[in-house]
This record gives C-alpha cells, sequence and structure tokens, in this order.
C-alpha cells in the first residue's frame, strides 16, 4: 500500500471512529443525576421499563418525535403494512410506557407554580 493510501486509510478510520462515538454519545440518554446513572425509566420506577439505553432514548423527546414522524409516513405510503406491523407491537407494554411518560409530565405540571 502507498504512503498515500494508507494517509487516506487513517482518515477514514478516524472518520468512522469519531462517527461510532458521536452515535453511541446520541444514544446514551440524558443523565438525570448528574453522575452518569439514571436508574429509573419514563415511569419513575426503579429499573423500570424500558431498561435499554435504546428504548430510552426513543422515549425521550427526540426519540418520540421522530419515531412518530416514521410512523406517521409509514401509514400514510404503506397503511397494509403499517397495520400488520401495529399487531406485533405489545400493547400492554406500550400502553404502560405511555401512561408513565403522561403521568410524569402531568405530575412536573401541577408542581410548577
Amino acid at each position: 500500500m502507498t504512503a498515500a493510501g494508507e494517509a487516506q486509510r487513517d482518515a477514514i478510520m478516524a472518520r468512522l471512529s469519531q462517527s461510532r462515538e458521536e452515535i453511541a454519545r446520541l444514544l446514551e440518554p440524558p443523565s438525570e443525576a448528574g453522575n452518569g446513572e439514571t436508574g429509573s425509566g419514563p415511569s419513575g420506577a426503579a429499573g423500570g421499563f424500558p431498561r435499554s439505553r435504546i428504548m430510552r432514548a426513543l422515549m425521550s423527546g427526540r426519540g418520540l418525535g421522530a419515531v412518530g414522524a416514521v410512523a406517521g409516513g409509514l401509514l400514510l405510503a404503506r397503511p397494509g403494512l403499517a397495520w400488520r406491523l401495529i399487531r406485533l407491537i405489545p400493547t400492554s407494554a406500550v400502553t404502560r410506557m405511555v401512561v408513565g411518560k403522561v403521568i410524569g409530565v402531568m405530575r412536573g405540571k401541577s408542581r410548577e407554580p
């Protein structure tokens, strides 16, 4: 391999490493306690649903907007496929998650003066 090829390969590997770090940072949920540990799900229960970092990121405000936009686009473009996919969703877990999020928002609003 020539020196120019190695330099180009090193530059590509550096950009790849940087993009991986950025993706990991975006998928990491915001820390509530400031020490990097969240300890609770959107419902406020310690170790509650969702436990995975990806699901917590999707349940954040930006994540919900992105999921809603994708779901709306899918519903408009291919309604048959969208309805088949909706039937595969575990409705009890999703319902718990949404109700927990709504209750959390309502509690936050009631505490404000």
